[in-house]
This record gives C-alpha cells, structure tokens and sequence, in this order.
C-alpha cells in the first residue's frame, strides 16, 4: 500500500498511473534493506516511515513543467476530444486554480501549493453527496478525463472521505458532451408505495436498466415477471412498455415516480384486477389445474376467435417461446407495418394466463379490443372466419416480433435458368432480409411457382414464402335441386321432386332431368321462382342454373306453349295468373277497399281461339276445379237477381278500385293499402315482360277488367296487372307490347264459400324426394395433390408475360419446395360465385401420425432424414353449421401431458383421437416430427406453468394510490 495524502493506496490500483507505479515499486524495493535494519525499534521505524513518506512523494511527483503538460496539453489531458462512454471526473474550480498558480510558479516548495483535492463545496451535503443544482462549468468546477484526475490524485491526494465525482461521456443528436446530472428516480413495488428507492441514471441508461434495479433492490425472483408505470405530469400512470429505449427517449426527468408491478401466480396484472377485469368472479381461488385446459369465454359471436387461439395456443415451440419471456427481446415497437408489440404482448399476456393453471376459463375482451383496433373488420360482434383472423394474427405477430428494425427494399428474383437450389436459396435469404421472427421460423415454408404463356411459351420461376396451405376440396360436379311440378291435369295435386343436375348446367337440364321423373317432354315445361305468391323470376331455358339458390322455391309448370309466342305461331298463349283477395282497408273514410294475394301463382295456357275473358274464366274455372266448387244453379240465378239491382254500383266500385290501384306503377311496398302483404314486394320477372304479344294486337281483349257487367254470378273478377300484381294495367300504346300479367280477384265471401285453401295448398312427394346425393369421402392427399395441379389463370387474374408484353391467361403450377416446422393446412370448405355461397360438407379424411409429404416435396431430399417431411396433427379448429351461420371449436393436443381434448368457448373435455376426424374439420395444424423429437416427452405429471400475463385495456391504466 502507498498512502497519498491521507489515503492509503495499492500499488496496482488503477488510480495510478503506469510510470508512477513502477517509480514507486522501485523505490520501495531500494530501501527495505535500511527498513530492516531498524524495524526493531518502533520509534526509529516510525521515523523512518515518515521520512520514506515523504521522499516518494517527492519523488514520485514530476515536475512542474512535466505535470502541467500531463494535465493541459498530453494526449490524456484536458484538450482530448470527448468520446462517448469515457468517463470524466469534476474538480472544484478554485482548488484546480490554485493549482495551476502553483504549478505555474516552478517552486515546488512555495506557499501555493494546493494541498489535496477537496470537493466539498460541490455536494449538498456530506452524507448522500448529492451534487449540489446550478453547478456551472468554469465557474464552479473543471472537467478533467480519467488519466489526468488519477495523475492529480496519485501527485496531491483526495480528501479523506470524499468519493470522486465521475461521470460519463454520453452521446446526444449532434453532440457529445459529459453527463453531469444524473436522472434522479423514485423507484416503488406496486405492493409497497411507502418504502421508496432512490437511485440515479445515465440519460442515455434503457428502461431496462431501471427495471433491474428495481428488481434488484426489492429481491424479485428471477422467474417473476414484472413491468414498470411512470406517474405523469397530469398525476396519472402511463405504461413504460418499451424497456429497450433510453431514458433520454422516453422523456423521463428527475424525481419522477416509477413504479414496478409483479404479475400475480395465476398470470393476471394486479391493475386490471382493481378495475374489475378478473377473469372469473366466480372461479375458486385455489383451483390449480393442468396447464392449457382453459376454456375461453365467448363474448358474443366470437367462437371463430376462440377456436383460432386455442389452436395457436397448442402449438409447442410458438406457446414455450412466450411462456419464457423470449418475445420481450425481440418486440419491435417502431415497426410502421406491426402494431408496436400491442398485439404480442396482448397474446403474450393470454396465453400465460391460459397456460398459467389457475383458470378453469378466461375472458379474452383485452384481446379481442386489441384485434379491433388494429383490424377494423373484426369490431363488433359479427360471425368471422377463424382462418381470416389466423392470417392476421400470425402476420400481426410476425410484424410485432421481426428482428429486423429496418428493412430493406429486395427485388424479385426470377429463375433466368438458373437452377432451382441455387434461386430458392436467394429466395429465401431475401425473405430473411426482410422478415425475420418467430413466425417466420416456425410457420413459413417455401414455394415454387411456375407460370407459361400460352402465346410465347416463356416460362416465369419464382419461389415464394407461404404461412399456410389454403387445399382445395374435390368438388362434386352435380347438385341436388327440389323443386315442385305442377301439371296441367286439375285432378292431379303439385309434385315435390329432387333431381340431380349439373352444377354448371342450364335451366334445359333442369328440364331434362325432371322429364325423366314425369314423362312430361322437357319443351312443356317452364322453369319459374316463386316469392310472395308471385313468379320473382321467369327462367330462360338458356339460364344458368348457378342462378338458382338452395332456398329459392322453384316451380316447374306443364304448359302447352310458350310465354313469348312467334307471331302467326298457332302454339298456345300462356298467361301468368295471380290471385288477390279483396279486403276492406281502412282509408280516410274507412270505405276503401284492397287486394292482397294469395296462393301460388299459375300458368295457364290458352288457345288462341279461346282468347277471350269468357275463355280465359272457363279456363281458370278448369284448372281451379280440384280446389275450387262451381256454385249451383240455385246460387246462379241468386246472382243474376242481385246483379241487375246492384249494376250500377259494383261498376262504381270497379272502376274506384281501378282507379286507385292504378296509381300503384312502380313496385314496392303499398303505403296506402291498396296491396297489403306481409313481405316487401320484390321486382318482377327478368324475361318475358319486353316481347310483342300478337294475341293483343289481335285487341282480343278490349278493356282491362272484366266482366264488366253481370249478368250471372261470377266467382271471381278478372284484370290485367302488372309483374308484382299490385296494380291494374290499361291497354295503352305502351303497355300493348308487353306481357300481360293477369289478376282473379276474389271478394272475401267468395272465397270463403268457394275456395278450398287446405286442398289448394296440398301436394304429393315423388319417390325421388327421399334421395340423398352421397358424398364419398376425400383423402387429404387428394387435396394436396389438387393444390399441386395445374390450372388456367381466371380472366380477372392474368398473368403479365415479360416476353411478348401482354397480360396472358398463363398455366401456373404450385410446388412444394421446402416446409415449416408448423404446417397448417387449411380446407377450403366455403365455395363463392357469382350467384351462390356455399359449404362443402365433405368428409377429409387425414392421419392423426405420420402424414408423409416426401412425394409432394421437389426440393432433393435427404434421405438419412426422413422426419424432415413426416408430420403429426397437433391441433383442429372445426365449423359446424352453414354459411350464415356456424359455430367453431377446437380439438388440441396438450404438449405437457400428449392428452386430445376438445376446446368448445368456455368448455373443456378430454376426447379420444377416433373422435378427432369430422366434416367440420377446417384448419389442420401438423408439426414435424424431428421438431417434436427434439421437445420434452410430454409428462403427465409436469407442474404448473410460471404464472401469466394479462394486458390492461388500451390506453393501459394503473390504479394505484401514489405519493
């Protein structure tokens, strides 16, 4: 030990210069021999230390001339250029002045000399040293690099006691300069606000920084989880979520409060609980259960988000790299295409607590409002796809969890002729370039697209990153359609048929294959959709039938002609007929009279000499006869006496109802009561509303109503109408050229009296009604082999040819090329067209083990590996239920335990793998099999997980009483 001043120093001791130490070793080395001869003496060995003393110092101190170089001009001396991370320390400014004045003097021996550096004046007090405020360099203070203070301390001593005042060199925009106040915090557990912890940081210092230390200080276990809140201005706590940033970045100042929180055992934040945001009110405290059985509640409508998470949540390697905190390094909070680490740590916090063991279930609204305010389609409470929202959580996890923070830009690489190994392998270094995470490592695989034009024959190569394999399903190329036959035959009631038609057919197969079922030719019939007690649409027979809907009803008539006659044609007219029932609405005068319709509509065809209103109501009366009674003789002859008395005042209320129905032109719902319906109307007929009739311009029917006086009872009326039936035509120069719709219209007692609505409504099923179109089931291979065929690009997606400059309708062709270690296939059971929506229920058959994709993998593979391309299932999200609505669940295997159990919202239960496989199946998760080699065998009698997260609701709150 060498003692300087009144300090003892060692030797070795950093403080101390190279040359000084060895000038110091020497002199020691040179003089123990004299030491010795008079250590038995300890006055004369006291004596001689003194003396010893104070030679080294002399000695050891250089000049005057030497020491102010050392300290103003050398490399190591005031004048050195600041660099970030040196440390610099503050010597009081009159003591350094009364240096220089010495040194400047040349007299070692003068009465200036400085004696030892004492920075008293500098701190606050002499307990904290806390540096005193409003310190001004040059004034109060000098700033000298590491080599010179320890030069001045090694030559002239410290005062005893007193600790250096070091401080760092930091980097700020545009400048360096030395950091001589720190950050000042006051550091609190969110369980314990009384007992606080002062402690000071470097601007420059990350959160992380101050999270240590807190969790240093307040002895939080390693495998606790933690995180920091800062009380604002405002007195308010804000989340400091971004512990990767500095103190200079996160705006934080002196004498701010931060506060650190420990997650509870069962993976909730003790803030969200204080808002009422527990998982379960009613959940036992004490329940400990396997880690993963945990339910979700459904919130409404979002069963398909339940289902999407519980499969991600089984999958082993993506729920272990959350579990241990490996996602806080690697959240990317300036990302412009992720959601600043929100989403992560969002799904961070739901699986901890889900894997935590100490829920039965838990409610995911933190979650859900997550996903809404970065994906606006999925506000609110509406039905969703469970693989719309897979695809944008992974790519939202992925964004939130790249590790890159800049990227780059990268150009396609096509093939060029190259061979495949080597262009795949750029591929796949670009997408690295870019996209590097989590998700990337665990679900991306690799394609190889191959287009040609049709024209040149050039030939594009690309390969292509995917995250899932969205498979086709072999479709059936028939559809079953039921429909109802009415034949011409009055005896004869409605037929209900099932036929099988091609799904891409026309209304003429419809025809055909329902001629066979009746021996009715299928040029007798027409094709009609019936809505509302009115033809919603008169079919073509070159139609598609893609038009038809599963729900529509539809209703084949035997007619004797068409709808359209050829002019000079001898083929019979036909006529579509509605039926309207009068009613008495109530008007201004309560004396207004209505017509709503009834029963089905009809198509009636009509000879040409029989054209006549006295015709077409025998005709009617015909076809009617099996539900509708002729009246006697009796009641014939009643109604000749009453309709010369009532003459006059019937065609009085004829042509008031005329009159106003006729205002009804346009379609729609009546607002006056002259159609009253219990559906909106809907528009009339596509076809057969434009052609020239020549039956009118044979003006065979001279007015619009009839019969325009009675002479004998009449069970009905008859008039002209438009395609709704909702209001009555006149035979104008317009409307001549038109199709005529016709109206019988009934008056209430009438009706009653005559007509029979139980028989009317009556009909018969064929045998052909119990016929069930099977379905064979479909191995999984057969899809994969679908997805790998090749096909014709569709009109709306052309391929641009470099070669020949055009946009071509090109063959492409998928490959696999390289795949996951998560392979999720997803079967594409929802078909879309133009006219029609809906789901395939077949039947997939896939392996629970051992699905085996090397003859599906083009890429040379490596035959000592076959694990490389054998897969096992892991998870299942299932859809029971059609197009408008459904229901999702989940089957999942437990990576801890390898038990199957079947995940429905809130509800748990193990199941055996034979109940796996289903026609709900959607979306498959399959792991690679050396991947689960590598993983611990599951252990049925593993502990609980670590306990959890939960995120509080955006904007994050803590509620807290502070100081």
């Amino acid at each position: 030990m060498y003692q300087l001043g009144d300090n003892w120093v060692s030797i070795s001791s950093p403080l101390l210069p190279p040359q000084f130490a060895q000038s110091v070793a020497l002199a020691v080395r040179g003089r123990r021999t004299a030491m010795a001869a008079v250590a038995a003496e300890p006055a004369a060995a006291a004596v001689a230390a003194a003396a010893e003393d104070r030679e080294l110092q002399r000695e050891a101190k250089l000049g005057l001339d030497d020491q102010w170089h050392q300290i103003e001009n050398a490399e190591s001396g005031r004048e050195r250029p600041l660099q970030a991370g040196e440390s610099w320390f503050l010597v009081k400014q009159h003591w350094y002045k009364q240096w220089e004045v010495y040194v400047q003097g040349g007299d070692q021996d003068a009465s200036t000399f400085p004696g030892c550096i004492n920075n008293a004046e500098l701190f606050e007090d002499q307990i904290n040293w806390r540096l005193k405020e409003g310190l001004v360099e040059g004034k109060d203070y000098v700033l000298l690099p590491a080599a010179a203070w320890h030069y001045l301390v090694s030559w002239y001593g410290l005062e005893d006691g007193q600790p250096p005042i070091e401080r760092k060199v930091i980097k700020l925009p545009n400048i360096q300069k030395v950091e001589v106040y720190l950050v000042e915090l006051l550091l609190v557990q969110h369980t314990d606000m009384d007992t606080i912890l002062t402690a000071q940081f470097s601007h420059t210092d990350t959160l992380d920084v101050v999270l240590s230390t807190a969790r240093e200080h307040f002895l939080v276990e390693p495998q606790e989880d933690t995180r920091l809140w800062i009380k604002n201005s405002e007195g308010s706590l804000d989340r400091l979520c971004n512990t990767q940033i500095t103190l200079l970045d996160a705006a934080i100042e002196t004498g701010q409060l931060v506060i650190m929180e420990t997650r509870n055992k069962d993976g909730t934040w003790p803030s969200t609980q204080l808002h009422g945001m527990k998982n379960m009110a009613e959940e036992d405290e004490d329940f400990q259960g396997q880690p993963g059985i945990c339910g979700l509640t459904n919130l409404g409508n979002t069963c398909f988000m339940n289902s999407a998470l519980q499969c991600l949540s089984n999958v082993p390697q993506l729920t272990e790299y959350f579990l241990n905190n490996r996602y806080l390094d690697e959240l990317n909070f300036r990302n412009p295409l992720g959601m600043k680490g929100e989403l992560a740590e969002a799904y961070a916090d739901l699986v901890k607590q889900a894997w935590s063991g100490y829920h039965r279930s838990i409610v995911p609204n933190v979650f859900k409002n997550k996903v809404g305010h970065f994906a606006t389609q999925f506000l609110g409470y509406q039905q969703h796809d469970s693989q719309e929202l897979l695809s944008f959580l992974l790519d939202g996890l992925h964004e939130d969890l790249n590790r890159v923070k800049k990227k780059e830009y990268v150009e396609l690489c096509e093939a060029n002729g190259r061979p495949d190994q080597e262009v795949a392998q750029e591929a796949w270094q670009n997408h690295k370039r870019r996209n590097d995470s989590v998700i990337v490592d665990t679900f991306h695989g690799l394609f190889k697209s191959t287009l040609v034009c049709p024209d040149c024959g050039n030939v594009s190569v690309t390969f292509d990153p995917f995250c899932y394999l969205s498979v086709p399903l072999p479709v059936c190329h028939k559809r079953v359609l039921e429909v109802f036959f009415i034949p011409m035959d009055p005896r004869r009631k409605p037929e209900q048929h099932r036929v099988v038609v091609p799904k891409k057919g026309n209304i003429s197969d419809l025809c055909v294959a329902l001629s066979k079922h009746t021996g009715i030719a299928p040029d007798k019939m027409i094709v009609t959709d019936v809505f509302s007690h009115r033809f919603y649409k008169l079919y073509q027979l070159e139609d598609p039938l893609s038009s038809i809907l599963d729900r529509d009803d539809i209703f084949v008539y035997e007619v004797t002609g068409r709808i359209e006659p050829i002019e000079g044609s001898r083929d019979d007219i036909v006529v579509p007929v509605y039926l309207r029932e009068r009613t008495q609405a109530r008007d201004y005068n309560n004396s207004y009279y209505g017509l709503i319709l009834f029963g089905h509509p009809l198509l009636v065809s009509v000879p040409r000499d029989r054209f006549s209103w006295e015709g077409l109501y025998n005709i009617l009366m015909y076809r009617l006869s099996r539900y509708v009674t002729k009246p006697t003789s009796d009641e014939e002859d009643d109604g000749d006496e009453k309709g010369d008395d009532n003459e006059e005042e019937e065609e009085e209320e004829n042509e008031a109802s005329s009159d106003e129905e006729g205002k009804e032109e346009i379609p729609g719902p009546s607002t006056r009561g002259d159609l009253q319906d219990s559906e909106p109307e809907q528009p009339g007929p596509s076809s057969g509303v434009n052609r020239r009739c020549p039956f009118l311009l044979d003006n065979r029917l001279h007015t619009s109503q009839w019969p325009p006086r009675r002479r004998r009872k009449q069970l009905f009326t008859l008039q002209t109408v438009n395609s709704n039936g909702t209001s009555d035509r006149t035979i104008s120069p317009e409307e001549v050229q038109t199709q005529p719709y016709i109206a019988m219209d009934w008056e209430p007692e009438m009706k009653r009296r005559y007509y029979d609505e139980v028989e009317a409504e009556g009909y018969v099923k064929h045998d052909c009604v119990g016929y069930v179109l099977k379905k064979a089931p479909v191995q999984l291979q057969e899809c994969i082999e679908l997805f790998t065929t090749m096909e014709t690009l569709e009109k709306e997606n052309p391929w641009y040819c470099s070669s020949c400059k055009q946009h071509q309708l090109a063959t492409k062709k998928l490959d696999l090329w390289a795949l996951p270690e998560i392979l999720i296939i997803h079967l594409k059971r929802f078909s879309f067209s133009k006219f029609s929506h809906e789901k395939l229920d077949t039947l997939v058959q896939f392996p629970i083990r051992d699905l085996d994709f090397s003859e599906f993998v083009i890429k040379p593979q490596n035959e000592l590996a076959p694990d490389l391309y054998k897969y096992d299932l892991i998870a299942v999200s299932n859809h029971y239920g059609g197009m408008r609505d459904g229901h999702y669940t989940t089957f999942a295997c437990n990576k801890d335990s390898g038990q199957w159990h079947y995940f429905d919202d809130n509800s748990v239960s193990p199941v055996n793998e034979n109940q796996i496989e289903s026609k709900a199946a959607y979306v498959l998760f399959y792991q690679r099999q050396d991947v689960a080699r590598r993983q611990p065998q599951p252990d049925s009698s593993v502990p609980s997980a670590s306990p959890a997260f939960k995120s509080s609701p955006g904007p994050e709150f803590m509620d807290v009483e502070v100081p």
